[in-house]
């Protein structure tokens, strides 16, 4: 064999680097760094290579951080272990860090990776007593200064274990959505196409605009709503503006899109002359399919009035599914009203007459109760001079709350869903 040497990473090594790179991984040792940031930091921080003739046969990485320095790649050609070539890259490297800030040089090793004896000979000292922890950032500071722009944001952790009780849709909208996103490689195994595009539909007040932002929080992909009423103020007008915001979409990452109320700009078109109302739907029967080309987007359309949508706007091949989204049932009613109960409250209000008693009410209007029923009981106690450390509203303040509130949803728009769910659900 020829005589190897060592030197400096120079930009024509990369390609040496990354063979010996997919080499640890094809023998079934994951290397503990991505292979771009390997090969950003031989561009930017100190990296050696191990030469014999034109041919990279071991390469050394390390980045700086503060006063520790980092070894993110140390890998050798299989032809060419045991001759001392990968004690040597890291003794050099070393060398190369005098000087600088880093006082420690540490490496993470795979646990399965057993050719460790480098290490060893070059004075490190294995680390029994620590656990490592890895956690990816999802949106990365150019995406979320593009997402700003959008008026989008990240959703804050655990939204979806925030959303109480309505346990039957979280069910379905985890196996349905979730699940194949969250796991493409795993839907792929069995045969799953991950969903692109989904209609919520039911009352209003129901909870669709919540769970497009709790499935956005639980893949932690970035959440944009496109609001048509703000478009429509485009110069470009309502039908270009909306081309030119799933344009710029696009450029995100991961996203989870929100149209609300889309009856709005997806209402049944007629025979009459084309309006820009019309044209606003075609655009968007265009945009739908586009999209769906692209995978780590899920579009969710949210309306509460499925019957007015352009038939061709629901067909199959632009939604995957249309799931209904009705009134929250007793479990989610009882969890709705506990986050409203004050803390002197919990425990001596009959909770259970307070979730009876508001049968058919949305998640907005126990709160409006609950935030009558404190309002009240606060005048009360003041009026009366009754305010001690236990005081606050009982089961009667939460029972006149709700009696005095009238119910969103009247019982002719729930007769109406329950039609439209078994004529136009797909789920």
């Amino acid at each position: 064999m020829a005589p190897w040497h060592i030197r400096d990473a120079r930009n024509d090594d990369l390609d040496g680097v990354l063979r010996l790179w997919e080499h640890s991984r094809q023998a079934g040792v994951e290397p503990a760094y991505p292979l771009a940031e390997v090969l950003s930091s031989c561009r930017e921080d100190i990296a050696v290579v191990a030469v014999a003739g034109d041919q990279v046969v071991g390469a050394a990485v390390s980045r700086e951080a503060h006063n520790q320095a980092w070894i993110v790649f140390h890998g050798i050609d299989e032809a060419w272990r045991g001759r001392g070539i990968g004690s040597a890259m890291l003794r050099e490297l070393e060398l190369r860090m005098r000087g600088h800030d880093p006082t420690t040089l540490s490496a993470l090793v795979p646990a399965d990776e057993t050719r460790v004896d480098a290490f060893r000979h070059a004075g490190f000292a294995e680390k029994k007593a620590f656990r490592y922890f890895e956690r990816h950032v999802p949106v990365q500071r150019e995406e979320a200064s593009h997402l700003a722009e959008l008026g989008g944001r990240s959703m804050p952790p655990h939204l979806w274990d925030a959303v109480g009780g309505m346990r039957r849709e979280k069910e379905l909208l985890e196996q349905r959505l979730v699940l194949p996103l969250a796991r493409p490689d795993l839907a792929t195994q069995f045969g799953v196409a991950p969903p692109r595009a989904v209609v919520l539909f039911g009352p209003p007040g129901t909870g669709k605009t919540t769970f497009a932002k709790a499935i956005a929080s639980r893949l932690e992909w970035s959440f944009v709503e496109v609001f048509p009423s703000r478009l429509a103020a485009d110069p470009a007008g309502l039908a270009g503006a909306l081309r030119e915001t799933f344009r710029r979409i696009g450029e995100l990452e991961h996203a989870v899109v929100l149209i609300d109320e889309v009856e709005e700009i997806a209402s049944h078109r007629r025979g009459d002359p084309p309006s820009p109302l019309q044209g606003v739907t075609n655009e968007l029967l265009k945009i739908i399919p586009a999209f769906r080309e692209r995978p780590d987007r899920l579009l969710v359309c949210a309306t509460n009035f499925i019957r007015s949508l352009d038939s061709a706007f629901l067909r199959h091949g632009r939604f995957d599914y249309v799931i209904p989204i009705g009134l929250p049932d007793e479990e989610a009613r009882e969890a709705i009203w506990e986050r409203y109960l004050p803390a002197t409250s919990r425990g001596r209000v009959d909770l259970g007459a307070l979730v009876t008693a508001s049968a058919g009410f949305t998640p907005a209007d126990i709160e409006f109760a609950a935030r009558r029923a404190s309002q009240g009981a606060l005048e009360v106690a003041v009026g009366g001079g009754a305010i001690d450390g236990s005081a606050g509203p009982g089961t009667d303040d939460y029972l006149r709350g709700i009696a005095a509130t009238r119910a969103t949803v009247p019982p002719e728009m729930v007769a109406e869903f329950e039609e439209d769910i078994d004529s136009l659900a797909r789920v």
